[in-house]
């Protein structure tokens, strides 16, 4: 309570900290008061304050990820967002994993896309758990509904087609069909062919144009020189391309 009381008047507040701690003892709420950012009004009379501290009135701020993206955009808008608590900068993806309690080594596609409120000054590792919790809730539940007979080992694998899928079309309608055309290829052990998983196996180095030579360089990504799924996801697939990889279209097209 002294400690917020002083933080409180020297950040500008109008506020004598003595009024504040003894009222906060008075009420016998000098040690409910909550973490966290708060937008003080100008007037705000002590009493006021000290129920808006118990309370946790915090401000909040938010964090979209977008469908679609890579861990490695994840991270820069993470590391560009100005009321994070950076905790995560400059670590390794195993150890980002181990922060967040994850069983995987492997980051990409395990993040929910999403519009994510948080209290400014929150964790950056806090966020991130929240949006693997929420794709792991997805995933399972879409996983426990999904069609039968499907080309997939687990639900990972299932997850690693939706990424797929998510790259493949931006249009909802048509990610039931492109499941549908890929379960197909999977099932009588064609190639998948497609050019996503090429452009995310050159990495950073790919400068937007996709060459013949990419598409004969081979790498664990490149779906034209190697059968079945690649070994990770390739981007957040949103809950559309969940829902497709599980229960795809049914049809007899392979391409």
């Amino acid at each position: 309570m002294r400690s917020a009381a002083r933080e409180i008047a020297a950040a500008g507040a109008e506020l004598q900290p003595w009024i504040l701690i003894l009222l906060g003892k008075w009420m016998r709420v000098d040690t409910s008061i909550k973490a966290g950012s708060y937008e003080i009004t100008r007037g705000i009379t002590p009493l006021e304050l000290l129920n808006k501290l118990t309370r946790g009135d915090v401000t909040q701020s938010e964090l979209v990820f977008i469908e679609g993206w890579t861990f490695r955009q994840m991270r820069a808008r993470l590391d560009a967002h100005p009321d994070l608590r950076h905790d995560t900068a400059g670590l390794p993806e195993t150890e980002v994993m181990r922060l967040i309690g994850a069983p995987e080594s492997t980051a990409e596609g395990l993040f929910f896309p999403d519009t994510y409120f948080f209290a400014k000054r929150s964790s950056d590792v806090d966020l991130l758990t929240r949006a693997y919790r929420a794709m792991q809730h997805h995933l399972l539940r879409e996983w426990q509904a999904r069609a039968a007979d499907l080309p997939y080992a687990n639900a990972y694998q299932a997850l690693t087609m939706a990424s797929i899928i998510e790259k493949e079309t931006g249009r909802p309608d048509d990610r039931p069909l492109v499941a549908g055309v890929f379960v197909n290829r999977l099932r009588q052990g064609m190639l998948l062919q497609t050019d996503p998983t090429v452009i995310y196996g050159i990495g950073e180095n790919f400068d937007g144009n996709l060459r013949k030579r990419d598409l004969l360089a081979d790498t664990p990504y490149n779906t034209y020189t190697r059968d079945g799924l690649p070994p990770t996801p390739i981007a957040l697939p949103g809950l559309a391309s969940l829902r497709a990889a599980v229960r795809p279209e049914t049809t007899k097209a392979l391409y």
